[in-house]
């Protein structure tokens, strides 16, 4: 069992400036306040005011001021309310010449690929930041992560040595508005990977201090198992759904009465879920490992240039793939239901 990791979410890249909160007010009021005002002070001038008489000498110029005023006020309005968004977008851009930085991007690549690591080798858990990973793969995956945070560690030097430059355009771009408390010193150790392995267990001590409580926190125990095998079930089934209607759909659908182009990964991903399926498959749903073997079987021996070329090849793969198609529906429907619910941390 592996904890999320925590990936350098950091905050310096928030950069919530000082401004957003009263630019914030300023578009609330301009939108939802200010019209409501001026509307509400016109309509009463003319149900109960003097602006309106009858027969009253002035009244033509009257009415001319008070349209004036109208349009007035709703000119104001309008040109406050595009002004602060016009701020907000001006306070927001000295944090966006650092994000769009090549070496930024390269930072936040590279915590994807951390992430679809760490969820590609592990089973979901009705934890929240919590997985479940085989035993024999610990040493391998503590092994992956350090060549991740060594990875890590030279992207954010490489972003550090340009993080002077940004910020000093940074400087230039926002003039005034620039608010050095916004942007750290350095964001040397400030984006890191680190993961633990957290026991669920009830303690040992607690058998022989409440054998009653201990009882219950065991079953409580194989009831987030239960739950996380039904989870496990869950997410290989939608998968293996997705795909294959994916690959279904571009065998038999048609494009200017031509077949649909498919990519290679329309196979390559279905491999690539046959080997994961088979390293991290639990055995708990015969119907399942039945599908998936029978998918498998279609595919084996197929590249995808043969689906291309051959109307023969590609006819049969798209009948055989129907069949597991509607066989993976009915086993969507049919599949017992259980309400999991996520606790909070």
């Amino acid at each position: 069992m592996v904890r999320q990791f925590d990936l350098g979410e950091v905050d310096a890249f928030a950069f919530a400036s000082e401004l957003e909160q009263p630019l914030q007010v300023i578009c609330i009021y301009t939108l939802q306040i200010s019209p409501w005002l001026w509307c509400l002070y016109t309509f009463s001038e003319i149900i109960s005011g003097t602006a309106l008489k009858e027969k009253a000498p002035l009244m033509g110029v009257e009415a001319l001021t008070m349209v004036i005023s109208m349009l007035v006020s709703l000119g104001v309005t309008i040109s406050l309310f595009i002004g602060g968004i016009r701020l907000r977008a001006l306070s927001r851009s000295g944090p966006n010449i650092i994000t769009r930085h090549a070496a930024f991007k390269a930072v936040t690549a590279i915590r994807g690929r951390a992430i679809a690591y760490w969820k590609g080798v592990s089973l979901p858990f009705p934890e929240p930041g919590i997985r479940l990973i085989r035993q024999d793969e610990i040493t391998a995956f503590d092994q992956s992560i350090a060549d991740f945070r060594r990875e890590l560690d030279e992207a954010v030097d490489e972003l550090d040595r340009h993080y002077e430059e940004l910020r000093n355009a940074a400087r230039d771009r926002l003039g005034d508005l620039f608010n050095p408390d916004d942007y750290p010193p350095s964001l040397i150790g400030m984006f890191e990977i680190e993961h633990d392995y957290p026991s669920v267990e009830p303690p040992n001590y607690l058998r022989q201090l409440n054998p009653e409580l201990y009882e219950q926190e065991c079953q409580r125990v194989q009831s987030r198992f239960d739950e996380a095998v039904q989870l496990a079930e869950q997410a290989f089934l939608s998968e293996l759904t997705q795909m294959v209607d994916h690959l279904t759909e571009r065998l038999t659908g048609r494009q200017d009465g031509k077949p649909k182009v498919f990519r290679d990964t329309a196979v390559t991903n279905l491999t690539d879920f046959f080997d994961r399926f088979r390293q991290l498959n639990i055995r708990s749903n015969e119907q399942l490992d039945e599908l998936v073997a029978n998918a498998q079987q279609i595919i084996t021996g197929v590249n995808p240039q043969q689906l291309r070329d051959s109307q023969d090849v590609r006819e049969r793969v798209a009948s055989q793939m129907s069949a597991v198609q509607h066989n993976l529906d009915q086993l969507l429907v049919d599949r017992p239901r259980r309400n999991i619910q996520r606790r909070p941390k």
